[in-house]
């Protein structure tokens, strides 16, 4: 277990459109000091700041979003989710529009990017969140919970009514290799029947094959096939760790995640830390 805090080596940049808006942006994610933990700013606003922390989440509705003082930065979960992932526990993300680029509908990009820019070692003791006790929440059939492990795992369940998903399973104790092997190429999805009232709901403008598993009642209309059998529910892992980055320390602690969504993720981690008792930071030495 790495014993000091780590930022990127050097600054990297990405541009595409975003998922929902389909508006084009531009985001360049620089090192940063320790203690900064995840820095989002809005280029195009004066480099308006808005932490990635779960006081900051506004709306979860298929997306994850930020805001501060009517400002938001939305779809950041597959980034932080990368620098998660990949072990950087501090970073600046400067994104140029309201909406953090899709790219492919996974993190692989996000990865393949922070490999390039390198880690970077800083002076300072990389803390953890260490959970104490069993934390749940659900909502109807859904439901999740936390509890004391000495490393960070997540067990997730998903079912849809689908030829292609049906009931999956997957579990996974995380660490860099892992995440970049198993977790990160697996893409976001969605079902075509659901396509035109989200775009009603002004959501989904940018979705196309080039960024999301697009379901018909049959299969899929991608030309690519699936990149794993059940990449399904790894998405749902990768989104599940891109919305508990949000902590802004690493955890340790076991994940059930049934049928879980963004509000549901993120409901848990704000549960998590509302209770003093159920969380320690330990000092790493």
């Amino acid at each position: 277990m790495r014993s000091k805090q780590t930022t990127i080596a050097r600054a990297f940049e990405a541009r595409g459109i975003g998922l929902h808006t389909n508006q084009s942006a531009r985001v360049v994610v620089h090192p940063a000091p320790a203690y900064t933990g995840y820095l989002f700013r809005r280029s195009d606003l004066n480099l308006f700041e808005i932490p990635a922390t779960p006081q900051s989440v506004t709306h979860v509705s298929y997306a994850t979003t930020i805001m501060k003082s009517g400002v938001m930065i939305s779809t950041i979960e597959h980034l932080l989710s990368a620098l998660y992932g990949c072990g950087i526990d501090n970073a600046l993300i400067d994104v140029d529009s309201l909406e953090v680029p899709i790219l492919d509908g996974s993190s692989r990009e996000w990865v393949e990017r922070i490999a390039d820019a390198g880690t970077a070692e800083l002076i300072a003791p990389r803390n953890h969140l260490r959970v104490l006790k069993r934390i749940e929440v659900a909502e109807k059939d859904r439901t999740m919970s936390i509890e004391p492990a000495e490393e960070f795992r997540i067990e997730c369940e998903i079912d849809f009514p689908h030829p292609m998903i049906g009931t999956q399973q997957y579990t996974i104790a995380l660490d860099a290799d892992r995440y970049r092997q198993e977790i990160a190429p697996a893409r976001t999805f969605g079902f075509l029947h659901e396509l035109e009232m989200l775009q009603r709901n002004g959501l989904a403008r940018g979705g196309s094959l080039e960024n999301a598993i697009a379901l018909t009642p049959e299969g899929i209309l991608n030309p690519e096939p699936l990149r794993f059998p059940n990449e399904f529910v790894r998405h749902k892992i990768l989104d599940i760790i891109g919305d508990l980055a949000l902590c802004g320390l690493p955890l340790l602690g076991a994940v059930r995640a049934v049928r879980s969504g963004h509000g549901l993720h993120t409901m848990l981690l704000s549960t998590l830390l509302r209770d003093e008792q159920a969380w320690e930071i330990t000092v790493a030495h």
